[in-house]
């Protein structure tokens, strides 16, 4: 039995070895048929030859030369001519197409009629034109000159391409004040013929090197590239305009040239670093990401910022033309025209002098802060501090500044704007919103005095909640929140419930990201999106626990209490006759919003209030402290306290505003207050 089937399985594999072997005589058939009879058709030859160009296959293009026209050109100087033009336009999708009349070719050279299309950087170019070909040896070989590439380029003419710069758009504040915009810098450089000579030199160029914060390397490396003439002015930096300590002691070095120059500037510098972001060059990368969208290796883009959130509104594209040029460079042939696109102006609904005022109010402090307005939604303010210049990111840094920012044990590299951070007692409000809302919390209802701590029963252990002021026998919601007694909103967090608190939060954006031009951290209050104990429900009520939240949501979150229970949507793009649109319909009710609305303005009104340093006179504000222990444990007595103060206008003031400023230890600071006088002062320089 085995030796049949050895049998019937070679008898098998014959028809199979023969279909094999004529289809491997027939592949060979075709590859020979492709090399000695392809180019008896000129039009065959045409195509092939352009295939090749579109490959950048320059000397396989070279090898199809006729040998007159070998012995007019060398292999080397036909590839460089090749490539410089071809790939110094970007020439790319290059198509051939012949006349739709058959063509009839006679004798020996023949002439093709062919139409070229190709795309470049500049736009399309299509073009008719003739090549006429020998047959040597039995095939077509082409009679070559450079009017093959374009029929207006002679041997002796250039192709060129001229850029016209395009601006970048401004970035205007909702006044019409310039964040980011085109403006005029000094540009520092040195004239050799006017430099001094020998140590005298070494000794100048080490202190401009001090002055401009580069390497004397780098001078030196300027000063002998090989374009420097005598006369030449060599730039070495760029500075701020304003600088004019620094240009009146670089004016001191002899051969010291100033110029002005234009460069992507930032007015407010530091106080609006993290919002306005800065500019760069673009790397490979981002060309390689960016194909076909019309950056280049000199193009800028937006790295940070509002920079990069409207980059695409902002960017320019920049002009191009390719032409043909005579020996005198003058031009006898546009090839392509691409009009520079300036990029358009972008105006948002920031206040730069709102912007101003809170940068310097928590420019000594590691914090943030956020204004907006609550009516609208349109923020007036975002910032982090420490910040950083984004000019600095323009005129060019020194590795010895990039490591100092980098090195900084404060971070100002750091956008605590877009963070989230534990709200501490800011989250009363919150807490007192949901309970009232669900009737877990009646506002009236006295829960009784229990002291300054309190737990739930014994399974807790040694964690004790604690609170800090004894306010008396009348333990209601208004004084809850005017005392701000974690004790209350613990208890109440129990009496709400892990599902309802978990469920009500996540209505009010909790674990969702929030719609907002810049990317900001999502809101969480835990890591899985339960609660999944007692005491870290009752910590959640007082704002601890896992609740992380970020300053923009919290104001959002705030503005349910002064919009019938709605939380109005966080925008940046300022709109003409803007009012705003809800993120969060009906959260809770308007009745409820009003209740808890008026409890939170007794924080401020109320001059036992924890937030009685905001009262501003005729002006009405709700308000909430918050201060968050970030420890070990209960007894770590090492930990810091993250300093909280929101509050917002309740009347119907012409200038609405809602601010919310965060100070990352305030624990020998004197605590919340020491951010209520901040955000305060803000408030009181906007209204």
């Amino acid at each position: 039995m085995e030796q049949k089937r050895l049998q019937s399985g070679k008898k098998w594999w014959i028809p199979v070895t023969v279909f094999v072997a004529l289809a491997a005589i027939a592949a060979g058939g075709f590859l020979i048929w492709k090399l000695i009879f392809h180019r008896l058709n000129p039009e065959d030859t045409v195509t092939e030859y352009f295939e090749l160009a579109a490959e950048k296959q320059y000397g396989q293009m070279y090898d199809m030369l006729s040998e007159s026209a070998k012995g007019k050109i060398s292999k080397e100087e036909f590839t460089e001519r090749n490539q410089n033009i071809y790939e110094g336009i970007e020439a790319s999708e290059i198509q051939i197409s012949f006349p739709k009349e058959e063509q009839k070719y006679h004798g020996n050279p023949v002439t093709v009629t062919y139409s070229t299309t190709m795309n470049t950087l500049a736009d399309e170019i299509s073009f008719d034109n003739q090549m006429t070909l020998t047959k040597e040896a039995g095939k077509y070989r082409i009679e070559w000159d450079s009017t093959v590439i374009f029929p207006s380029l002679k041997d002796s003419y250039k192709v060129q391409i001229l850029t016209e710069t395009a601006k970048r758009g401004t970035i205007y504040d909702r006044n019409g004040s310039v964040l980011a915009g085109n403006g005029v810098v000094s540009e520092i450089g040195l004239v050799p013929g006017k430099m001094e000579e020998g140590d005298a030199k070494n000794l100048a160029i080490q202190k401009l090197a001090e002055i401009l914060d580069i390497t004397e390397e780098s001078i030196h490396t300027a000063l002998s590239a090989s374009y420097v003439q005598e006369d030449s002015f060599v730039p070495l930096k760029k500075i701020s305009k304003s600088d004019t300590e620094k240009e009146e002691q670089l004016l001191q070095i002899p051969g010291v040239m100033i110029n002005d120059s234009e460069a992507r500037v930032y007015p407010l510098g530091a106080a609006a670093g993290h919002l306005t972001g800065y500019v760069q060059s673009v790397t490979a990368e981002d060309l390689e990401n960016l194909e076909g969208k019309g950056y280049h290796a000199n193009s800028v883009i937006g790295k940070a910022g509002l920079e990069q959130v409207y980059e695409e509104e902002l960017r320019s594209v920049d002009g191009c033309r390719i032409i043909v040029v005579d020996e005198n460079g003058n031009t006898m042939e546009v090839l392509a025209l691409k009009p520079a696109e300036d990029g358009k102006d972008v105006k948002v609904t920031i206040d730069a002098n709102v912007q101003q005022t809170a940068y310097n109010q928590f420019s000594a402090d590691p914090g943030t802060a956020a204004a907006m307005n609550p009516k609208t939604g349109e923020m007036l303010a975002l910032i982090s501090t420490p910040g950083y210049d984004p000019n600095e990111f323009v005129l060019g840094m020194s590795n010895e500044r990039w490591d100092a920012l980098n090195n900084d044990t404060n971070n100002p590299l750091m956008n605590r704007f877009v963070n989230t951070w534990v709200p501490g007692s800011t989250f009363k409000g919150i807490t007192a919103a949901i309970g009232v809302d669900t009737g877990k919390i009646n506002p009236d209802e006295n829960k009784g005095y229990v002291g300054l701590s309190w737990q739930k029963d014994e399974s807790w252990g040694d964690y004790y909640v604690t609170t800090l002021t004894d306010y008396g026998q009348e333990v209601n919601l208004e004084n809850a929140l005017v005392y701000s007694d974690n004790i209350y909103f613990a208890r109440a967090a129990l009496d709400i419930g892990p599902d309802t608190m978990a469920e009500k939060m996540k209505t009010f954006g909790f674990d969702e990201e929030m719609p907002f031009e810049i990317g900001m951290q999502t809101s969480t209050f835990d890591t899985d999106g339960k609660i999944d104990s007692d005491i870290q429900l009752a910590d959640t009520g007082y704002g601890q626990g896992q609740v992380l939240v970020n300053p923009v949501h919290l104001l959002s979150m705030y503005s349910m209490f002064v919009n019938e229970g709605n939380m109005i949507r966080p925008t940046l793009k300022y709109e003409e006759g803007y009012t705003g649109q809800n993120w969060k319909e009906s959260v809770i009710s308007a009745q409820n919003a009003e209740i808890i609305k008026n409890d939170l303005v007794q924080v401020v009104e109320n001059p036992s209030g924890t937030g009685a340093r905001a009262k501003i006179d005729d002006v009405m504000l709700l308000g909430k402290t918050g201060t968050a222990e970030i420890k070990e444990s209960q007894d770590d007595t090492e930990g810091i306290e993250r300093g909280w103060f929101i509050c917002e206008t309740v009347d119907d003031t012409a200038k609405p505003i809602a601010v919310v400023g965060m100070v990352e230890d305030v624990k020998t600071k004197g605590g919340s207050s020491y951010v209520t006088e901040k955000v305060r002062n803000i408030v009181s320089a906007y209204e």
